[in-house]
């Protein structure tokens, strides 16, 4: 899990990596191979179907089997990068037993354009 650099590189950014290499599979299953292809990126495929398991046990990405192993692709709910940023920041939410305090501090520290844009989502049902 060594960077180009010669440093190690963190969970998180090896994790960003295979997800956007499954991202940029347009939705075809890839396994921990082509993955380790597609990230050129020098690391074992032992290391990347460590990473694939450990994002399936965090729900997410989904896998099917594949001959002997399996094949992966991003859950429903990270099909992209703003669906992972959203998960997480549920996930940040549920964490905490005061949801209500997180919110009003969050929306507190919003810059005044993404408060527009909030504003504007909320007035729209959000979607």
């Amino acid at each position: 899990m060594i960077d180009g650099k010669g440093g190690r590189r963190s969970a998180g950014e090896l994790e960003a990596g295979v997800m956007g290499a499954l991202w940029a599979a347009a939705g075809e299953p890839l396994t921990p191979g082509q993955v380790q292809r597609g990230l050129g990126a020098g690391l074992a495929r032992t290391t990347v179907t460590t990473i694939l398991t450990r994002l399936h046990e965090k729900g997410l990405v989904e896998r099917r089997r594949e001959g002997r192993g399996y094949a992966y692709f991003p859950a429903r709910e990270a099909q992209d990068a703003q669906g992972l940023t959203a998960r997480r920041m549920h996930g940040e939410l549920d964490r905490d037993g005061d949801r209500e305090a997180v919110l009003a501090r969050f929306v507190a520290q919003l810059r005044p354009d993404d408060e527009r844009v909030l504003r504007e989502l909320l007035g729209s049902g959000g979607r």
